[in-house]
């Protein structure tokens, strides 16, 4: 099987290679329009055919690495240091991404289906496909490459076949992580599409805002995947790192973020080209630095620059992922030079008080936040090149100067749909700000009234603060958009006869982008108020003896024994908690510590009991050596539920904007 999968990566890149060399002569041919001996027309189609035919070889590759994991062939290097005879079937599938090379091959599959369904559907614009094909040709080109000469997944052992693999690495051995990373991948990977289509686009000078219609819903499903992959990742590392938290500002999580902010600016900048023939650049360049920035996110995993549980170990494939950024680059910084006078503006801003003005604050907002995550992310790289020590920038930094970014991000939120386009009246501001400023005092007025205040122990404490800030322009960016909603519905009701609910879906159901997205939006102020809630956040640690009580919050928590198991793949030892709340025992928790028979690590497996209010967040950091009893740390995390609930509600905003829009019935017979 390694000598089946390591032909199909063969036939791939020459597939891949042709593809790319056919599809650029067959470019070429058509946009000089001289005679040739070969019909550009149809090479440009065989080049397509090839393309088709590579989906099938990558597919081939990734299934023989798949069977040789399940059938324990550990004369596989992969297997032998990514798998074992007794992991479950689950995590036998997962293996294919838990290490760097599989990884690689992941990346090369999930492109060749994005590919395949592209070149399936090229007939919608012949011409345009065709650049986008060859320009996707040309990154799996690059992804092939690498899998045949610089992180080939199918090297075999050296010397004697071991009986049995090292295992996979206990932190991947959760539910969610044979769902995160492929839909992280699915969001990188996505990014393809988009850039390949601006940059072709740009190429040929390709008229109108039409390979925007036609990529939106490409850049839409590619931003939903990376969201839900970024907060599955968030769940992870929350229900599997034990350390109380779900987002530390890793550099890895950091890699992730950075794509999903420019992806998020192009999602809403290129409204402003469509409806206003404005933004064009923004639009091309914001689109480029997000495909980078997925590059970057690979380099910073895969080749080991930074130190991270994410990350792999360090590897010599960096030289060819910079190489691959710097030749993006520069055919983007060429292109665009080239054909700049094809991006002029048809029109532009009026005044800085209208909506064309909040869609270009929103965009600078969302850059400066990726420029300052991507300093603090590379510094520790580039000041141990010129320094020779590594300066390591902490979570404080990212919290000091991105928090203030993000409250004003949600700011802008809650302007934007109430600012009319091209210039705003007093009339109107007095209309459309009464209610969410109302909002907002009355938040800060309850906030203080049970006891949420911008100091701590008689001082100023800027958690404190930003927490109460968060809490009240959530609540004045949710009465902000409702208000548009049951403005919108009145209408339709008035119409239509329908009560204001029925209206209120009609109107959602007649503009399902826009409605779609200010459910979006929505999703992202729950989410916000979930993420203020850490700044109230509690914990106690102690060491509990059969009997011992430990006290959090309104719950005590009582050592009532322990428990040991064992299975195949594993060692358990749980540690057996009564939970009381007001003298009353409420339930029972069973924080969990796990070491794995392959390899020999432990792990942690947290309890937790969540209520919309808070969770009760529970770990079993082990046995203390000198005792032999049980440590236990408790956590108390005010309103973490409330962050996974804004994602659900993000996720199905997300589908409504992809639903076509439904015109009015009056329409329909008439058009």
């Amino acid at each position: 099987m390694a000598t089946f999968g390591s032909l199909s990566l063969l036939i791939a890149l020459a597939l891949a290679a042709y593809n790319l060399l056919a599809g650029a002569v067959a470019l070429r041919l058509l946009a000089t329009g001289q005679p040739a001996r070969i019909q550009p027309e149809r090479l440009a189609d065989t080049a397509r055919r090839a393309g088709i035919a590579g989906f099938v070889a990558v597919t081939a590759a990734a299934f023989a690495l798949v069977w040789s994991v399940f059938a324990n062939d550990f004369s596989i290097t992969y297997i032998m240091e990514h798998s074992n005879r007794d992991l479950p079937g689950a995590y036998k599938f997962s293996a294919l991404w838990s290490g760097q090379e599989g990884s690689l091959l992941l990346w090369a599959w999930l492109l060749a289906v994005y590919g395949f369904v592209l070149r399936l559907t090229h007939k919608t614009d012949v011409r345009l496909y065709a650049y986008a094909g060859t320009i996707l040709a040309a990154v799996q080109v690059f992804f092939l490459a690498i899998l045949n000469f610089a992180a080939p997944p199918f090297s075999l052992m050296k010397g004697t076949i071991p009986e049995d693999g090292n295992g996979l690495n206990p932190l991947l051995q959760y539910p969610e992580m044979v769902i995160h990373p492929p839909l992280l991948y699915l969001g990188y990977v996505g990014f393809t599409i988009p850039f390949a289509f601006a940059l072709g686009a740009l190429m040929m000078r390709y008229p109108g805002e039409k390979w925007i219609k036609i990529t939106r819903v490409w850049t839409l499903v590619t931003w939903l995947f990376l969201t839900c992959g970024i907060f599955l990742g968030m769940h992870w590392a929350y229900a599997v790192l034990g350390w109380g938290g779900y987002w530390g500002w890793d550099p890895v999580e950091n890699a992730s973020f950075m794509p999903w902010l420019t992806g998020t600016a192009f999602l809403h900048s290129v409204m402003m080209q469509e409806k206003k023939g404005m933004m064009k650049s923004w639009n091309v360049w914001l689109i480029f630095s997000t495909f980078l920035l997925t590059l970057l996110g690979t380099l910073l995993t895969r080749a080991g620059l930074v130190s991270s549980v994410h990350a792999f170990a360090q590897s010599s494939i960096g030289n060819w992922f910079v190489a691959f950024m710097v030749i993006v680059l520069v055919v983007c910084i060429f292109t665009y030079v080239l054909q700049r006078r094809h991006l002029k503006s048809e029109h532009h801003l009026e005044s800085l008080v209208s909506r064309e003005s909040s869609f270009l604050f929103n965009n600078l907002v969302l850059l400066t936040a990726c420029f300052v995550i991507l300093w603090g992310t590379l510094f520790p790289i580039l000041s141990e090149y010129a320094q020779g020590s590594k300066v390591t920038v902490g979570a404080p930094f990212y919290n000091r100067v991105a928090v203030p970014i993000g409250l004003f991000l949600l700011l802008l939120t809650g302007v934007g749909p109430l600012l009319p386009w091209r210039a705003t009246s007093i009339k109107s501001i007095r209309r459309n700000f009464i209610l969410p400023i109302v909002a907002l005092w009355a938040t800060v007025i309850v906030c203080l009234a049970v006891g949420v205040r911008p100091w701590k122990d008689g001082s100023f404490d800027s958690g404190n603060f930003y927490a109460l800030v968060a809490f009240a322009m959530s609540a004045s960016v949710f009465a902000a958009i409702v208000m548009e909603f049951l403005r919108g519905g009145a209408v339709i009701a008035k119409q239509t006869g329908r009560n204001l609910l029925v209206a209120t879906w009609m109107l959602t159901r007649r503009n399902t982008r826009r409605y779609g997205g200010y459910i979006i939006h929505i999703g992202v102020v729950i989410v916000v108020v979930g993420l203020a809630g850490a700044a109230f956040n509690r914990n106690v640690e102690k060491e509990m003896a059969l009997g011992d009580k430990l006290e959090i919050g309104p719950y005590t928590l009582e050592s009532i024994g322990g428990t040991q198991d064992t299975n195949p793949n594993y060692d358990s030892w749980y540690a057996v908690l009564d939970v009381s709340r007001g003298g009353k025992k409420q339930f029972q928790m069973t924080p969990e510590k796990r070491v794995y028979h392959a390899s020999g690590q432990p792990q942690t497996m947290v309890a937790i009991h969540s209520t919309p209010s808070w969770d009760l967040y529970v770990v079993y950091e082990g046995a203390n050596p000198d005792t032999g009893q049980p440590i236990i740390k408790a956590f108390l995390n005010p309103l973490v539920g409330w962050i996974w609930a804004g994602v659900a509600l993000m996720f199905f905003g997300t589908i409504v904007a992809l639903v076509p829009s439904q015109k009015p019935a009056a329409q329909k017979g008439g058009q």
